[in-house]
């Protein structure tokens, strides 16, 4: 396996990493999912995905036609004996857990599920690397919204507290504890094993249909030429393109299988402070970048308890992993509503996101 630098990180050097590997995706019918998932088919791995069933709607994963080119499972990774069994089976080298229940929103409606989803769920994922014993890197996805959020105006550091007031984030923390545990107890003792956490959060891209995101509610608004409607403008995030976080995973995981013992923790992978933006200024950017529709504010404040100010400190990613972001947030707004008009006349979605990948991980990247 070559070397793989952060800066230098192009699609003849993921190639060299992941062709012919056996690669275990969870969560492969989702935004990110499904990003990572194709980057890894066109770097010429053997990919399985271990998922529910996409959302209704449009998918992402359907519109790349990726049940095709990869090995797909529709699970629940609550079920340990299924997921056991598959991943077991299939024996990968490198594991990428991503499924979760990602919406805030969605937390407060049905609580239950999203801890049984994000806690208990990736217990079950950490048992089955437990007892797989081909992996050799294991890349475990959380959330920014792991941390305790005192609403710093600095970046948090992965050294920093957990926790969470909504039930979302206090699942993501959970979900770095028992991360922390199984590392401690059971994986840490494999010396061939590199096993480490990622926290990245607000991700845009195309392909994003979920409910209740900004991006997805301006491209539906602009598609009818409505409006959107902003219940907390003024918050601020650290907005990237989906493929930023995904870069710092795939080299995470490269770094993991070289030296397993020295990359193996907590890492956070985002933008620099200069790159926050207000919710309101990422609507409206998108909205004029689509040519449709308009913003308008909700006089009544939110009724549930959303974060105001949440941004990272990457300083350790950038240091130790040599990862920088490549897109700055003008230029992660302007590829996502490209890829969004792209749809809307009837372009191919799968040239649509290989062009972008092209461009981000090209070879004079």
């Amino acid at each position: 396996m070559g070397a793989v630098t952060g800066k230098g990180m192009n699609m003849e050097l993921l190639r060299d990493a992941f062709a012919g590997k056996r690669v275990f995706v969870t969560g492969h019918t989702g935004f990110k999912g499904s990003w990572l998932a194709f980057i890894l088919a066109e770097a010429g791995a053997e990919v399985m995905g271990y998922a529910l069933p996409p959302a209704g709607g449009p998918s992402h994963f359907e519109l790349l036609q990726l049940s095709h080119r990869i090995a797909h499972v529709e699970g629940d990774i609550r079920d340990g004996a299924a997921l056991d069994s598959a991943m077991m089976a299939f024996r990968p080298e490198f594991v990428f857990h991503l499924a979760a229940q990602a919406l805030v929103k969605e937390s407060y409606t049905d609580p239950v599920t999203t801890f049984d989803t994000n806690m208990m769920g990736s217990v079950r994922v950490l048992d089955a690397v437990r007892r797989t014993e081909s992996v050799r890197s294991l890349v475990y996805v959380t959330s920014d919204k792991c941390y305790a959020n005192a609403e710093w105006v600095w970046g948090y550091r992965e050294t920093d507290r957990l926790g969470g007031r909504d039930p979302y984030s206090a699942s993501k923390a959970a979900a770095e504890i028992v991360f922390s545990a199984y590392t401690s107890s059971y994986l840490s003792s494999r010396p061939d094993l590199g096993a480490a956490s990622a926290r990245a959060g607000n991700v845009i891209g195309g392909g994003d249909w979920a409910a209740d995101r900004i991006v997805p509610d301006c491209v539906r608004a602009a598609a009818d030429d409505g409006v959107i409607q902003l219940r907390n403008p003024e918050a601020t995030r650290p907005w990237q393109h989906v493929l930023e976080p995904l870069s710092g995973y795939l080299l995470l995981a490269v770094r993991l299988r070289q030296q397993p013992q020295e990359f193996a923790g907590a890492w956070n992978f985002g933008p620099s402070s200069s790159e926050v933006r207000t919710v309101r200024e990422v609507a409206t950017t998108v909205i004029e970048g689509l040519g449709r529709g308009r913003v308008e504010i909700v006089g009544t404040p939110p009724t549930l308890h959303e974060a105001n100010l949440l941004q990272l400190n990457c300083d350790k990613a950038h240091q130790c992993l040599d990862w920088h972001p490549r897109w700055n947030v003008d230029k992660s707004l302007e590829e996502t509503a490209e890829w969004y008009r792209g749809m809307q006349s009837g372009a191919d979605p799968t040239a649509l996101t290989r062009t972008q990948v092209v461009e981000y991980f090209g070879d004079n990247a």
